[in-house]
């Protein structure tokens, strides 16, 4: 029987994978690897890599197994951030209540530690130890999913609606691709590791796609919502950067009952997986509800 981990356990088990795979390879007084453990240490929800593991373990899987591909996941999402913030971007000085990485190291480092973070990810990934053909599906996945026709697509359609009106669709279609992208890759990754049928990868394909909604809606209401303490970075920079929001488009009450109805479908959506779901079925349900 597989052992069930608590999302404490996961977020050590992840935490001391991530350092190991830094450290590693990289020289502690190098600038660049300094900047990458720093972002990689600001704290985080590990949503990504959680996701991954325990979808591994739901399938029947190890999670264990799954770890390379959790921790390349998790570096492909942190590097985003580390761009994210720079002043090209969304120009925050804040990650997590704690200087960002260009404000701590400078731009140039922060954006080579970017760079280090994407590269290593795939390094990792191929190093896990299952089959070649499953690895090579994940390491497939994680570039379709952070590509030029996922997230990064995604994060250029969020920079050009900028100071525009967009509709309700056009915002759908860039969170799914910005946030929604690599939510999907955890979630389908997991499978991956644990050979899961096609039953279980669609179910798993529809969690993902409600969960990954309700957490940029979720994001969009705390901008709002919450306090800069709470956050760990500055609200309102949604209105000071004229973005379209979902609070803006159908307002903070409507918004929440949508979060509400997504979640419900994200725990519907794995039924299939019986006494295995409780975890992930918990999960959403606590994501929709977070404070920060």
């Amino acid at each position: 029987m597989n052992k069930i981990y608590s999302a404490e356990e996961y977020v050590e088990l992840i935490n001391n994978a991530l350092y190991s795979f830094v450290h590693l390879t990289g020289d502690e007084e190098d600038e660049v690897s300094k900047a990458m453990l720093y972002s990689l240490e600001n704290g985080g929800k590990r949503v990504r890599p959680m996701l991954v593991l325990e979808f591994c373990r739901a399938c029947g899987g190890n999670a264990e197994k799954a770890l390379e591909f959790a921790c390349a996941l998790e570096m492909i999402h942190t590097y985003s951030l580390i761009h994210d913030d720079l002043p090209c971007m969304d120009n925050d000085d804040f990650r997590r209540g704690k200087p960002s990485c260009h404000k701590k190291f400078g731009e140039a480092t922060a954006l080579l530690a970017g760079d280090g973070l994407l590269t290593l990810a795939f390094s990792v990934a191929s190093g896990a130890n299952l089959s070649a053909e499953n690895k090579i599906k994940a390491v497939k996945l994680l570039a379709d999913c952070a590509g030029h026709l996922g997230m990064i697509g995604g994060q250029t359609m969020d920079l050009q609606h900028e100071g525009k009106s967009i509709t309700l669709e056009q915002l759908r279609k860039t969170d799914a691709l910005k946030t929604g992208r690599l939510i999907y890759a955890a979630c389908i990754l997991g499978c991956v590791a644990a050979d899961a049928d096609e039953e279980k990868i669609k179910a798993a394909a529809v969690y993902a796609e409600c969960i990954g909604l309700a957490f940029q809606i979720v994001d969009d209401l705390l901008d709002i919502t919450s306090t800069a303490e709470e956050l760990g970075k500055p609200i309102g920079s949604d209105a000071e950067n004229n973005k379209s929001t979902y609070p803006a488009l159908l307002g903070i009450e409507c918004s929440r009952e949508y979060v509400d109805e997504l979640t419900k479908q994200a725990v519907e959506a794995i039924a299939c997986f019986g006494e295995n779901s409780t975890f992930l079925s918990d999960y959403a349900v606590k994501l929709s509800n977070r404070k920060n």
